[in-house]
């Protein structure tokens, strides 16, 4: 070994920047595993996204369910305000629609206040009023055709 081989190999800099051991002392250096590294960076950037992506579905569940909502209570409100009733609602009260004859009907009367007769008709919800004049449905009959 020539001198000027000796002087290329050796390191003149601080020990702990060292990119070679310099004693048998000094900690082992490997190379690092750039596809454990990739493999790390992938598995977490699919952890968090996924994640992301849960959280994102949930609320488009959670608007999908309201829009649902939104629409039955236009529905009803269609058929509300199509019905026969002689007096002017109120925000915040609560009615009762009522068919008969295929013509619903809205009343003060709830569906236990009538006793035996049933001048009205069959039973089909317990409605109130909202401030947007839409019907919020507090209670249905069975299944009926404005669902």
């Amino acid at each position: 070994m020539t001198e000027s081989n000796t002087q290329e190999e050796s390191y003149s800099g601080p020990a702990n920047l060292s990119p070679i051991p310099l004693s048998i002392g000094s900690p082992v250096i490997r190379p690092e595993d750039k596809n454990k590294i990739k493999a790390n960076a992938v598995e977490a950037m699919n952890h968090y996204a996924n994640q992301e992506i849960l959280l994102l579905k949930r609320q488009a569940d959670l608007i999908m369910t309201q829009v649902r909502e939104i629409e039955s209570r236009l529905k009803i409100s269609e058929h509300i305000y199509q019905s026969d009733f002689r007096f002017t609602p109120v925000v915040n009260q609560v009615y009762h629609l009522y068919e008969k004859d295929d013509h619903y009907k809205l009343s003060i009367i709830g569906k236990n206040e009538w006793g035996r007769s049933k001048p009205l008709g069959k039973y089909i919800a317990t409605v109130k009023l909202l401030g947007d004049h839409s019907w919020d449905v507090i209670e249905r009959a069975e299944k009926n055709s404005f669902e």
